[in-house]
């Protein structure tokens, strides 16, 4: 008896992951991410070299940055993020200390890689 189930060929979204603020993103083109700062205004375009890996039907991983891969991104926004809360305590000393930080973050849209 034969298989006579049809194998499916998943086609590969190309993508890459790209290294910025300390983190690392999987991206494609026109997704949207939230990054840390960039020194970027609104509206203009900024090209990212530290690129990991890429694959666009062959896998490419850099060792560690993949040679003559860049991402350009457009800067929709710079924004802050929700506000954490840090709260400080000392048992039995009656210390508490409650203290708010939002970070700064960029909302970037990928063009091209």
């Amino acid at each position: 008896m034969e298989n006579t189930a049809k194998e499916e060929i998943k086609e590969v979204k190309p993508y890459a992951v790209i290294a910025t603020g300390g983190k690392q993103y999987k991206v494609s083109v026109n997704d949207i991410i939230d990054v840390e700062t960039l020194d970027a205004e609104k509206g203009e375009e900024v090209v990212l070299d530290n690129v990991l890996l890429v694959n666009d039907g062959t896998l490419k991983v850099g060792t560690p940055l993949v040679e003559g891969a860049k991402v350009k991104v457009k800067v929709l926004s710079q924004f802050k993020g929700e506000k954490l809360l840090v709260f400080k305590r000392r048992r039995r000393k009656g210390y508490t200390n409650r203290q708010g930080h939002r970070q700064n973050l960029t909302k970037i849209q990928v063009i091209e890689f």
